[in-house]
């Protein structure tokens, strides 16, 4: 019996629980650990995003004998020159939209004040649901006023934060593109053998799957956005860059982005004008269906191969359980977990069948 799956895997199971319980228990212990991690995870993270966009470039220039301190000169010219040029094209536009925006808060306060009164009136004639709803969300923006000074507060270290973040990503980025081809072999080199061979031919797959999804992911979003812009220009809905803008950054959480990203443009439609409603839901369900069946197919192909609803109850757990960053990772994790697992299957069936095998 100790040979079967079902019996290892469970035992696997039950150990892996038992460390989890304990790990949590002492958990004081890994406190500085931890802090670490999360101090250098977001640069690391935004580093290799980076690194995977120039990666392309960077062996393109290599394969044609430039040296490394060369492929790296460019590619961070490179990128300094599309940031440079994308501030000086869109800064002035995004700098106009950000202080209209503020000019007609207070405005856009009133219309909203405004509905919440045509609604609170009609509250009696409205579904208990619909109701309910309501009243969570008049009691959450009750409790924002009422903290708005921690609010402040939470803004100004977060910016801090995010500061300090930037200035350590173009680090990270730097070694990667520097050093990138070092990192595996300092992982396999510690095994012999065909267990060498399994973990180099895995961290090869793994490092696939994420060339893969940043690489097809930024340029899905980058059209979405783009088509989003035009959409809402053509329409004339108010602060259409700011949220096409907003909109790259949600479409790079696949299938749901394109529907959070409506939300904001939904609200802006409905104060400039409500007829412009209909046309921005018909905007944003144009786009998801080009991008569904059209854009992904063609960029992505099957490199990820996995299924829309396992993306979507993948989503919506990651984002109960750690929020809009446990959502961004969430794929890529859930890519690299399948492509472990199946290098794993794929070993254990290769033993199986040299055990099995008749001589």
């Amino acid at each position: 019996m100790t040979k079967k799956v079902w019996f290892q895997v469970g035992i696997g199971m039950i150990i892996a629980l038992l460390i989890i319980k304990y790990v949590v228990e002492i958990h004081w212990i890994f406190n500085p650990l931890y802090i670490i991690i999360k101090t250098i995870f977001i640069p690391l993270l935004l580093g290799g995003v980076l690194y995977y966009i120039s990666e392309p470039l960077q062996r393109f220039m290599e394969k044609k004998g430039a040296p490394r301190w060369a492929s790296m000169l460019t590619i961070i010219l490179l990128l300094a020159g599309i940031v440079t040029g994308i501030l000086l094209m869109i800064g002035n536009p995004i700098s106009e939209q950000v202080n209209n925006l503020v000019k007609n808060a207070p405005n856009i306060e009133d219309k909203i004040m405004d509905a919440a009164e045509i609604i609170e009136k009609n509250k009696d004639n409205l579904p208990p649901q619909v109701e309910t709803f309501i009243n969570s969300v008049s009691s959450s923006i009750q409790d924002i006023m009422m903290t708005g000074s921690k609010y402040i507060v939470n803004i100004v270290s977060g910016t801090v934060s995010a500061t300090f973040t930037l200035i350590l990503v173009p680090f990270f980025f730097i070694y990667m593109l520097k050093d990138h081809e070092k990192f595996a072999p300092n992982i396999y080199n510690l095994f012999a053998g065909e267990r060498r061979t399994w973990v180099k031919e895995t961290l090869a797959d793994i490092d696939n799957v994420l060339r893969n999804y940043v690489q097809g992911q930024v340029l899905i979003s980058l059209i979405l956005a783009t088509m989003m812009y035009f959409g809402y220009f053509f329409i004339k809905l108010d602060y259409a860059l700011l949220l096409a803008l907003f909109a790259f950054f949600m479409n790079m959480i696949p299938f749901i982005g394109p529907w959070i990203s409506l939300a904001p443009a939904l609200v802006m439609a409905i104060i400039q004008d409500p007829i412009l409603v209909f046309w921005v839901a018909v905007i944003t369900l144009v786009a998801q269906q080009i991008e569904s069946n059209l854009i992904t197919p063609n960029i992505m192909g099957k490199s990820l191969d996995v299924h829309p609803l396992t993306v979507i109850t993948i989503v919506l757990a990651a984002g109960n359980i750690g929020g809009f960053l446990f959502i961004i990772i969430a794929i890529p994790t859930y890519a690299v977990i399948k492509a472990i697992v199946k290098n794993i299957y794929e070993e254990r069936k290769k033993i199986k069948e040299a055990a099995t095998k008749t001589v």
